[in-house]
């Protein structure tokens, strides 16, 4: 019984996943912002550098940038050539259908390549293992915090039951579930 209650448990990973990456997917593709805003505000800015241009999109023409683009669906295009914003997109593999690009999102997460970031033009990958000690640090001295608190508030509050000290934490405590968890750790 316990065996099949935790197959099926395990077997529920796989449709789960799936579908955090599918909302995530398309949330970041609805969202606004990106690598081709990213450099066509730069672009706007007059703040392009050679280095820039080299590691941001490789063998761009940015000669043209005099053309006007009122029909793109990038906001800093005005005054952008549309064939740079043609060869943008698909350095950057936004030609391609949004199924497509799902499935080889996926191959690439399978493999563990997770590309580079736009921002810091740095593998993915080494980013995560740069913060990865900060990360477990902090989740080892929380489980750590947690444990000592939960455990003895616990045996007191089953000790004490419907005494003040039990109405009294069960309060701080539905009080402090209600504050999020992001705003909860900066305190």
């Amino acid at each position: 019984m316990i065996y099949l209650y935790f197959t099926k448990r395990f077997l529920l990973i796989f449709p789960t996943l799936f579908i955090i990456l599918l909302l995530n997917f398309f949330i970041i593709q609805l969202s606004p912002g990106g690598p081709i805003e990213k450099f066509l505000s730069q672009i706007n800015q007059h703040k392009i550098t050679n280095e820039t241009t080299e590691n941001t999109v490789k063998n761009l023409d940015v000669k043209n940038l005099s053309t006007n683009n009122f029909g793109s669906k990038y906001q800093g295009s005005i005054g952008i050539d549309p064939e740079l914003i043609k060869q943008l997109e698909k350095n950057y593999g936004f030609d391609k259908p949004i199924t497509e690009r799902f499935v080889n999102m996926l191959k690439k997460y399978i493999a563990f390549d997770f590309g580079e970031s736009f921002y810091q033009d740095k593998k993915i990958i080494d980013l995560i293992i740069e913060k990865l000690p900060v990360s477990i640090s902090l989740g080892l001295w929380t489980m750590i915090l947690i444990y000592a608190i939960s455990i003895p508030m616990g045996i007191k509050k089953a000790l004490t039951n419907g005494s003040r000290f039990d109405i009294t934490t069960s309060s701080l405590i539905v009080f402090l579930h209600a504050i999020p968890a992001f705003l909860l750790a900066i305190f």
